[in-house]
């Protein structure tokens, strides 16, 4: 028999056909609930500990709602909060429901307290860290995850203490936010992650730019793909994303069958006919001068363009930097080609390239984003870069 503690390591998956995977998942998944229940009453109330009709109350009212924060405009984005979706009511059943609310880079605050939800939980998935005292969980795989030094000490805080340990995840070795959460949600909580599977595949896939080539991202022939055109280019309704629609059924169905979807068709055709545009767009703006392609199109806002494009058009690139502008940034996007033949040890780290002005995101890609009316500044930042990365040819 084995015993119970070794069932509760995240290290150890017992075999399926040894009779103990259900029951040990059933209990790694009660004592963690426990824990989290005394984190959550810690937190509010660090000095009821003895407050035991207090804490079931703060319970009840806590199971009112669960805000989740995730990145807009993103594929992994609107995944990873499907997959923390069905993980948090399979695994975790403190809130009765959900509502999505997405961010997006922008030059200025990224997080105001009045969001937080004072009452329920409040989850950040695929984003950059809050240190306010009303985020319950964290996800995020970005290099540049922290804004402040007090952002990433609050982190850390948590981390040893153990008091946001198993709420708040952080590693930047994960290609996207979506496999992250999968195996947080599996090895800690014993969550069966094989029904989402296709979801975890094509996060990966799409975040971490793992095409076969540039004419597969570009041409996009797979569901997951013309999805990603929609979640990240259609235009707002009504003020709102219309990527929200798309996370409960991301968590419930396969990819195809959401791409089915009526509302979805009607978005897509008029997106694939401005896709086709933006390439010959770019196309009579690009150049590509030692290994670094770049191109200005700020004067034709849009809310953004297949970021394979440039290597589709000059396959012997291998950065590019490109200057655009949408209806709340100017934004200058900096790439590495996925299928670039240098040896990763001598590529630049775009993350920390952006960094130095203000933006961030992964080794290989990031941005930097300015206000609307920043155009000037962006130009100068992009123009920097382009002689910086020309150097490294």
């Amino acid at each position: 028999m084995v015993p119970i503690r070794k069932w509760l390591s995240p290290g150890r998956r017992p075999s399926k056909n040894s009779g103990s995977h259900l029951v040990a998942g059933a209990v790694r998944t009660l004592v963690w609930r426990t824990r989290l229940s005394f984190e959550m009453h810690w937190r509010d109330n660090p000095g009821a500990a003895g407050n035991a009709e207090q804490a079931r109350r703060e319970r009840r009212e806590a199971r009112l709602n669960c805000r989740v924060f995730y990145h807009d405009k993103c594929f992994d984005g609107a995944c990873s909060a499907a997959l923390f979706t069905r993980f948090h009511r399979e695994c975790i059943g403190t809130v009765e429901r959900f509502d999505y609310r997405g961010l997006v880079h922008r030059a200025g605050l990224l997080f105001e307290e009045s969001w937080f939800d004072p009452r329920g939980e409040n989850a950040i998935v695929d984003f950059k860290y809050s240190s306010s005292p009303l985020l319950t969980w964290w996800f995020d795989h970005h290099l540049s995850a922290f804004m402040t030094v007090k952002d990433e000490e609050t982190f850390r805080r948590g981390q040893a203490d153990g008091s946001r340990a198993m709420r708040q995840f952080f590693d930047p070795t994960y290609t996207s936010c979506t496999s992250l959460i999968a195996q947080v949600a599996g090895a800690r909580f014993g969550m069966d992650i094989a029904p989402l599977q296709e979801l975890i595949y094509w996060a990966d896939l799409i975040d971490g730019a793992r095409y076969e080539s540039a004419t597969s991202a570009v041409e996009m022939a797979e569901p997951a793909m013309k999805l990603t055109l929609v979640i990240e280019s259609a235009p707002d309704e009504g003020g709102e994303s219309i990527s929200k629609k798309f996370i409960p059924l991301l968590a419930a169905m396969p990819l195809r069958q959401v791409l089915e979807q009526p509302f979805v068709q009607s978005m897509l055709r008029p997106l694939l006919e401005k896709h086709w545009a933006s390439l010959e767009l770019i196309r009579s703006r690009a150049v590509c001068q030692r290994g670094v392609i770049c191109f200005d199109i700020a004067d034709q806002p849009a809310e953004g363009y297949n970021k394979f494009i440039p290597y589709y058009l000059f396959p012997e690139g291998t950065y590019n930097v490109g200057l655009s502008k949408s209806s709340f940034r100017t934004k200058v996007s900096v790439g590495t080609s996925p299928w670039t033949t240098q040896p990763a040890d001598a590529l630049a780290n775009i993350a920390a390239i952006c960094e130095r002005y203000g933006g961030g995101g992964h080794a290989r890609v990031g941005a930097i984003s300015f206000a609307v009316d920043q155009e000037e500044a962006a130009r100068a930042a992009a123009r920097e870069i382009v002689a910086e990365l020309q150097a490294r040819s």
